[in-house]
């Protein structure tokens, strides 16, 4: 009855200000005015009713002045008539700690760094969106440790406008090897962390570390004031369109509207494009009295999901909201175009996306992706747009509508999460048995001395991990087809995960994120830490999580990796580090430690794994020098530098991928832990595929994951003129430069735990 389509917010002309808010279950609404962010009331004025839709136009003279809506309204959470005091759903500026909304006209001339409406011609080039690789990113993480940075903008906006400091140096190197796109968590304003520094706590850090590696002490000094810390990962939305208060100089005022638009800008002088992490799936809080309640004060019971009872669903966390409504759709696609337009952000990734529905997913997608330079200043058609697919609680299996989950997703050109290539590449999965072993990790090859089956039935899990893997690696096509480990040739949709889910799900290249670890659960090198037997080596640990890492990084389709994954972050074993603080969250980018031993992980999520914890926490064996730090990192960049070395590692289309990709030890009679992948171009002697790489005819690929040197026969590759890749020929890394190809016979010769990639150069 109520859907509206007209303007919202408040709108800025020559002479007037006009204010609307969409409400109609409100039995009256006024706007309250304050003198500043923190003083004293000044005046109420009267909004007038229009079928759901309060207005009305003032002086422009209104104009920076801070505000509340007033809204008179019945409300289910106490059965009552209330006056709810809410900021504005689609404010654009914050005081601190979003008690009042700035009336604030985004596109005045103050607010832009210099040069801020040419951004679009700065941008750096990308053709195709399989083009992109991602490294995800949270901003107090960035700096918060970083000593060439000012100490005050560490942890902040500010931090990326330093151009020489440790941070800045380390995204350069990995920009020049071909890295895309920085995905910075949550920098909206959410809750759990006060917007004013004054009031933050912290702990005494050189205390800390005096203490032993396998300690309780410095979990419970971090618990002990983590809700009044300055740390949280930021999955607690309050207000959607307006930068995070505590990451800028000022909470109050223009400084965080003018600092993150100078982070834009600074990324993307480097060579690297923005992705904002969006979290529409839920909100902080709810009811008529919480300063943080926003939307459920203003129409009460309309913007969040429910169940039979009336009770707020909470299976995305708390209180999830629910996009098949049309007014929430509608904010959702408008606040992605303010992000767009108003802060040049390039891509998306949405938490949970599969709580949101698909229909929205789409109309975002068709909004964004009209936006042109000559009318908005961006280019729409290079927003991309990924997320979390999972299909559970009250919407899985379309139970509110089709949702945004996985398998829903394919064909519309939006990406989600690939957990089938993270789960075989490292074994189990983040809900099991933090022992259970991977293709990478162990499995049947060094087993840990965690059961998982008799020699035949972990052998048999290794292929079937493996048939996983080269699934991801052809971009989890669900029409591509595999001779897997069973000797049958299997589309991608045929082969299944141990629950009975489809490995492959996608249509296209670009609808697929391949990662080994993000932000949630441990960090690689932690994963690797845990899994593998006690007794290996530090170097042999470092190997494995480049393996890791590399086919990630090989793989068609969207490679995604969790910022500190190339340098050995740990997070001291920590499985879920969202308000573990600056301490467990340390990322050093002088690269003198990984982070390390620096204690028992925080108690809540981590107690029941404490016994496995310490003994490995405690063993000096575990934590790598800096000079394996530096040779992780550049084993990273190398690969890296080999992804963008070829466009065959980047197709664009499932039809290429089908024609070009091949696995060659498949079948019953496999090597176990070996895959060779080959993708192939136009040479001399076949015509019937386009060229589309002026440097390489052929390249392949052979991951070793044993622990010891493979020598392996594939006929089909015999007679080619491959040679290691160049990059790897110049490679710090001695073992991968002793790989071989020998062209008689088509044997590849790879040492242990390697990744060596051969290409054939054109005459």
């Amino acid at each position: 009855m109520f859907a509206y389509t007209g303007p919202l917010g408040t709108i800025f002309s020559e002479e007037a200000v006009s204010m609307y808010l969409w409400a109609p279950t409100a039995q009256d609404v006024s706007v309250n005015f304050y003198d500043g962010p923190a003083g004293p009331f000044l005046e109420t004025v009267q909004l007038n009713e229009s079928n759901g839709v309060w207005s009305v136009t003032g002086p422009r003279n209104w104009e920076n002045r801070y505000y509340l809506y007033e809204v008179t309204v019945y409300h289910p959470a106490t059965a009552n008539i209330e006056k709810c005091l809410a900021a504005d759903p689609y404010a654009r500026g914050l005081s601190a700690n979003s008690t009042r909304t700035w009336l604030v006209d985004i596109n005045n001339e103050t607010l832009k760094p210099l040069a801020w409406d040419g951004l679009a011609a700065e941008k750096p080039k990308l053709d195709s969106f399989s083009d992109i690789s991602i490294y995800e990113l949270h901003i107090r993480d960035f700096s918060a440790h970083d000593s060439t940075v000012d100490c005050n903008f560490r942890g902040g906006f500010c931090a990326f406008t330093c151009q020489d400091s440790a941070g800045i140096e380390h995204l350069k190197k990995l920009s020049d090897a071909g890295l895309t796109h920085v995905h910075l968590l949550p920098s909206f304003q959410f809750g759990g962390v006060d917007d004013i520094k004054n009031n933050w706590k912290c702990v005494d850090e050189a205390e800390l570390s005096k203490l032993p590696p396998g300690s309780d002490l410095q979990q419970a000094a971090i618990v002990a004031i983590q809700e009044e810390d300055p740390y949280n990962w930021g999955y607690n939305p309050v207000l959607w369109g307006v930068p995070k208060g505590s990451y800028a100089s000022n909470p109050d005022g223009p400084s965080r509207i003018i600092e993150y638009r100078q982070m834009v800008q600074v990324l993307n002088r480097l060579g690297l494009r923005v992705v904002m992490d969006v979290v529409y799936n839920h909100l902080y809080s709810s009811g008529p009295f919480a300063i943080t309640s926003v939307l459920d004060k203003i129409v009460p019971g309309y913007y969040l999901r429910r169940d039979s009872n009336g009770q707020i669903e909470n299976s995305a966390a708390v209180n999830n909201t629910a996009s098949e409504q049309f007014m929430v759709d509608r904010l959702i696609v408008d606040d992605l175009l303010n992000w767009a337009v108003n802060y040049k952000v390039d891509g998306f990734r949405f938490d949970l996306m599969g709580h949101i529905m698909k229909k929205t997913m789409i109309r975002a997608k068709s909004a964004l992706q009209s936006l042109t330079i000559d009318e908005h200043g961006v280019d729409g058609s290079k927003i991309y747009l990924y997320g979390e697919g999972w299909d559970f609680g009250e919407v899985a299996q379309n139970q509110r509508g089709i949702n945004g989950s996985q398998l829903n997703m394919s064909g519309t050109g939006i990406g989600s999460f690939n957990d089938r290539i993270r789960d075989a590449i490292n074994g189990g999965s983040p809900f099991g048995n933090p022992l259970q072993q991977g293709f990478s990790t162990g499995l049947f090859l060094e087993p840990n001395g965690f059961y998982q089956g008799n020699e035949t039935e972990t052998r048999l899990t290794l292929a079937t991990y493996a048939d996983h893997i080269q699934i991801g690696l052809a971009g989890n096509l669900k029409d591509y087809v595999l001779i897997s480990h069973t000797g049958e040739a299997r589309k991608g949709s045929e082969i299944r995960t141990f629950d009975g889910s489809p490995v492959g799900y996608a249509s296209s290249p670009i609808e697929i994120i391949n990662y080994a670890s993000a932000h949630d659960n441990e960090t690689l090198f932690d994963i690797i830490s845990l899994k593998t037997p006690m007794n290996l080596s530090i170097d042999e640990r470092c190997r494995i999580n480049h393996l890791s890492t590399s086919m990630i990084a090989l793989s068609q389709g969207i490679p995604f990796f969790h910022a500190g994954d190339e340098i050995l972050r740990s997070k001291s074993l920590d499985r879920d580090s969202y308000n573990s603080g600056d301490w467990f969250n340390k990322i050093d980018f002088t690269y003198e430690t990984n982070n390390w031993g620096v204690g028992l992980p925080p108690r809540e999520k981590n107690e029941g794994s404490w016994p496995l914890m310490k003994p490995r926490l405690e063993n000096p064996s575990f934590k790598p020098a800096k000079c394996d730090i530096i040779a992780a990192l550049d084993n990273f960049v190398d690969i890296l530098k080999i992804r963008y070395s070829s466009p065959l590692f980047r197709l664009t289309t499932a039809s290429d991928i089908e024609q070009r990709v091949h696995f060659h030890n498949t079948g019953p009679s496999l090597v176990p832990g070996v895959i060779v992948m080959s993708v192939e171009d136009a040479r001399n002697d076949r015509h019937e595929m386009a060229q589309i790489d002026e440097t390489f005819s052929y390249v392949v690929a052979v991951f070793n994951v044993c622990p010891y040197e493979v020598s392996i026969e594939i006929p089909d590759l015999a007679s080619l003129g491959l040679q290691l890749h160049p990059v790897q020929v110049n490679s710090s890394d001695a073992l991968v430069r002793q790989s071989a190809y020998e062209a008689t016979t088509g044997r590849f010769t790879v040492p242990k735990r390697t990744t060596a990639v051969f290409v054939e150069p054109r005459c």
